[in-house]
């Protein structure tokens, strides 16, 4: 297992052309993934996820900053010897191999390819899949769930120090990617590789990595476990892009130390903040409450739709009053549907106050 460095790293991409303007992929960022640690990267397309995991392999390298293996510079460490297991998102598999020759193909440039059926049997035992069967299949026999299977098998008989990832179920269904991310979980578990991640997909991201890192702009906005990142978001877009469904964003003013929006308002906030600023309030679906209409601090809303997720066991309703919208979650059985007026409250406990100019969080 290795520790990944990565110091004040930049990465600017394009601009070759006579007015062609380069992007700046990878800006000034600074990441410590521990040895045998999982890292998710998670953001918006073209926010520099993937550039950071091909900077990260050596693929590519930075125009600035450093990254390090163990301490040791990553051009200082010759291609041979840097054991990185990479598995794109379409697996890239060679199209006339046999799924066998692709996943045998390290241990046979080293002579060792008697490694190769116990290594599979135990990829079989520890996944749940039968990958013994897939062996004679070309990638043109494989489903697309299968291909990824074998690339993965494929980066574990490398014997990686690293293990990056860049969407590898991106193109699979609902019911494959949730197997997938299974098999693939009890894999890291049996050989804990330092292990990156790309993914948009934010239940993945917290599936498989023990920290994730949110980025935007070539930066990493925050990076912690979800419940730090869901609960405790330090700006606007970590809060917004974090958490399915969206938190809520109200429009406010502070006023005498309390904020004040158009239906709510009343709550306590920095007394320091000049009178009059403005603030927005932002409160996730669950803090958000069904009241009396004579319940302290509750507003009219009228019912727009109701959606009910039976498993998890609870209704999302959308509501709005005037120009302003929101969700909020109640118990399955509550009895409500469209076209109905409600009364809503905000659980102080669940209030965060952004900055609508720096987007920063205010305390």
């Amino acid at each position: 297992m290795t520790t990944v460095t990565l110091t004040h790293v930049s990465k600017q991409l394009g601009g070759t052309g006579s007015n062609a303007q380069p992007i700046q992929a990878v800006d000034n960022l600074s990441l410590k993934i521990s040895s045998g640690e999982v890292v998710a990267l998670v953001g918006p397309s073209g926010c520099g996820k993937s550039t950071l995991l091909r900077l990260i392999a050596g693929l590519i390298e930075p125009d600035n900053g450093q990254i390090l293996y163990d301490n040791v510079p990553l051009t200082d460490i010759p291609l041979n010897e840097r054991g990185i297991g990479m598995v794109f998102q379409e697996g890239a598999l060679v199209p006339h191999w046999e799924a066998e020759q692709s996943i045998g193909f390290f241990y046979r440039l080293r002579h060792r390819e008697q490694e190769v059926p116990p290594r599979v049997e135990e990829i079989s035992k520890i996944t749940g899949f039968g990958l013994e069967k897939l062996l004679s299949r070309k990638p043109g026999q494989l489903s697309g769930g299968e291909k990824q299977r074998i690339a993965i098998a494929r980066a574990l008989t490398r014997d990686p120090r690293i293990f990056l990832f860049d969407e590898p179920f991106s193109s699979l269904d609902a019911k494959l990617r949730g197997q997938a991310r299974v098999e693939l979980k009890r894999l890291l578990n049996a050989f804990p590789v330092t292990s990156v991640y790309v993914t948009h997909d934010q239940i993945e991201a917290v599936a498989l990595g023990k920290r994730v890192a949110v980025m935007r702009a070539g930066k990493i906005e925050q990076i912690g476990n979800y419940q730090t990142l869901y609960h405790n978001p330090i700006n606007l877009f970590v809060a917004t892009f974090i958490g399915t469904p969206a938190i809520n964003l109200f429009e406010g003013r502070a006023i005498d130390g309390h904020w004040q929006g158009a239906h709510f308002g009343g709550f306590p906030m920095r007394s320091d903040l000049e009178n009059q600023k403005k603030v927005i309030l932002g409160i996730r679906p669950e803090f958000v409450r069904l009241v009396t209409e004579d319940s302290v601090g509750a507003a009219a809303a009228l019912v727009s739709k109701v959606t009910s997720y039976y498993a998890e066991r609870f209704q999302l309703i959308e509501v709005s009053a005037n120009k302003e919208r929101w969700l909020l979650k109640a118990e399955s059985d509550t009895q409500v549907t469209a076209g109905e007026t409600v009364w809503c409250a905000f659980d102080p406990e669940g209030i965060f106050y952004f900055d609508p100019f720096t987007e920063q969080r205010i305390g």
